[in-house]
């Protein structure tokens, strides 16, 4: 296949192997990218990679829930033809409205995104809302730099069905799913025997399940490595986000829950590995800059100076790998069974996470009790092979109400 919206950019599958993609210089002209979720860390951190390359990356769109004030400054700066404003639109000031033409509501995203003048849409929206809007622009063929991995879990054999009859190219953003992409350039698909992911461990590694007890939302929030919004701070502290993660791994590579493995990596510069069947192991090291998988998603296959942080190798530093606590840290052992069985199991485990998450900001739910929810709604939820889009959002209505009542 080949993308209508830009010749020269081939693709065989939506499912990243190496070889599917041409080696052509991806533009001659800048590419239109509409940013949804643009005033989060991913989308602010994405207009840096479009500062530094603006001949080669023009924003058409920006997207954000209310955070208004912000994205009147993005709106000044990057002067796009669009923004969204998924609610609350009527107190945009009149200074925005002067500069752009503004919509309300992620149901006016169905159609934006979509548009002819789009050529790449950054998919940064936060939870399950985001799923519409990435299978919305794999339906229209774009390039989709995916951030929103809550898409891939919920909807993963849907969006990569999808995307080979479209034409759509789907690139992770996730630090890990970008270097798997990377270490997979150097070998056939075939000749893969595991992919190795590696996690931070969170705030609590090493920490017992006895210790884990006395865990607050203000603990939980306090990441060691990473700089990034509130739930997916608290996924980390569980591993949750790894469970996510071997999920989304699962459908963008092609490989089975059992070619995928988890390792702990505290330093966070090793941000994965590929092992082949010859034995040789291919890791992607950098630091733990999100801008550069941006950056990655949105340029392939061209390598350019990055605004990333770069590696300084003379200084001294140490890098440790370590086995993964599946006792202290079961949300892992869920991820593995949601990647195996398919089907509704994404869905259900990721709704029910997102509320156990809230709950447990709003300190109605101690902190092991996250993981239990998740566990109990998965364990007893009615388990389809292979879903529609309305029945995953039924399971994932269902998983939502079931973990609101769910009591520890």
């Amino acid at each position: 296949m080949t993308l209508s919206h830009k010749p020269g950019f081939k693709l065989e599958s939506s499912i990243l192997r190496p070889g599917t993609l041409s080696k052509d210089p991806l533009l001659t002209s800048p590419s239109q990218i509409a940013v949804l979720g643009s005033t989060g860390s991913i989308g602010t951190s994405c207009l840096d990679v479009v500062r530094k390359h603006s001949d080669k990356l023009r924003v058409i769109g920006l997207s954000v829930w209310q955070s208004i004030a912000d994205l009147e400054q993005q709106v000044q700066e990057f002067r796009p033809d669009w923004a969204v404003i998924g609610d609350h639109a009527s107190t945009a000031t009149d200074t925005l409205t002067d500069h752009v033409r503004v919509f309300e509501g992620n149901e006016s995203l169905l159609d934006l995104v979509a548009s002819s003048d789009i050529d790449t849409v950054v998919s940064a929206m936060v939870g399950a809302a985001g799923l519409p809007v990435t299978l919305a622009a794999v339906e229209a063929g774009k390039r989709v730099a995916v951030a929103n991995k809550e898409s891939l879990v919920i909807a993963g054999s849907l969006l990569t069905h999808r995307a080979r009859e479209t034409g759509a190219a789907i690139f992770p953003v996730d630090s890990e799913h970008s270097a798997v992409f990377q270490c997979l350039q150097a070998g056939k698909h075939g000749e893969v025997k595991r992919i190795i992911l590696t996690a931070s461990g969170g705030p609590f590694r090493g920490w017992s399940s006895e210790q884990l007890k006395s865990v607050t939302p203000e603990m939980a929030l306090k990441h060691p490595t990473w700089d990034m919004g509130p739930k997916i701070t608290i996924d980390s502290a569980t591993m949750m986000n790894k469970a996510l993660e071997i999920i989304e791994a699962r459908w963008l590579f092609g490989y089975a829950a059992d070619q995928i493995s988890v390792v702990i990596h505290p330093q966070s510069v090793i941000h994965s590995f590929v092992e082949f069947r010859d034995g040789a192991v291919i890791a992607q090291l950098s630091p733990p800059d999100m801008r550069l998988p941006i950056q990655y998603a949105l340029l392939y296959p061209d390598r350019l100076p990055c605004p990333a942080d770069q590696t300084d190798w003379m200084t001294a530093q140490t890098l440790q790998l370590l086995p993964p606590d599946f006792d202290a840290f079961p949300a892992l052992k869920l991820g593995f069974e949601a990647a195996d069985r398919g089907g509704t199991c994404g869905a259900v485990l990721n709704a029910a996470n997102e509320v156990a998450v809230e709950r447990f900001l709003n300190c109605q739910l101690p902190f092991l009790s996250i993981t239990r929810l998740v566990q109990d709604i998965l364990s007893h939820h009615t388990y389809d092979a292979r879903p529609d889009l309305q029945q995953l959002m039924s399971a994932d209505r269902w998983a939502r109400e079931e973990a609101s009542r769910w009591k520890p």
